[in-house]
């Protein structure tokens, strides 16, 4: 198990599926927020309100391990499960902190880091609409507020 806040080494090249399916499963300490729908329609249980989920550093963008396990049971969900066929929508976002073109991209890489871990898992990429928020709705106004602003938020796209 990764100890570090390194990436992990290219999951799209090396993942394979686990022989059962992790759901329902506890998850916290992630930088991924699930939507309340996502949640109930992958049975994902996770102690994840925006207090507790971000945990992206500061200027980073790396999907951690805790991140790859919340983005592995998306994907199951998404390529066998409930949600399979059905599109979701990414939103990176950032802490205040720098310019707003700079917290855009910022957010857009985040964004970009868990669309390419899904699908590398298998997702198809024309179901994923990745965008970013930047520091747009951020409420922080010191570290440990900020840390919840900097997240990729996740949810189904359209109404069923």
């Amino acid at each position: 198990m990764l100890t570090t806040r390194s990436p992990l080494p290219h999951p799209w090249r090396s993942y394979s599926a686990p022989r059962h399916s992790p759901l329902p499963r506890q998850v916290s300490n992630s930088s991924i927020y699930l939507s309340d729908r996502l949640r109930a329609a992958c049975n994902i249980t996770a102690i994840e309100s925006k207090k507790e989920a971000p945990k992206f550093d500061f200027d980073q963008s790396a999907i951690l391990p805790e991140d790859g396990d919340v983005l592995s049971q998306v994907a199951i969900c998404r390529t066998t499960g409930p949600l399979k066929g059905r599109s979701v929508r990414l939103v990176g976002r950032a802490d205040p902190r720098g310019t707003q073109e700079y917290n855009m991209a910022l957010g857009e890489r985040r964004s970009n880091a868990a669309m390419k871990y899904l699908t590398g898992l298998g997702v198809a990429g024309g179901q994923l609409n990745e965008t970013s928020r930047g520091a747009l709705d951020a409420t922080g106004h010191d570290e440990a507020a900020w840390r919840t602003d900097r997240r990729v938020g996740i949810d189904i796209l359209g109404s069923s």
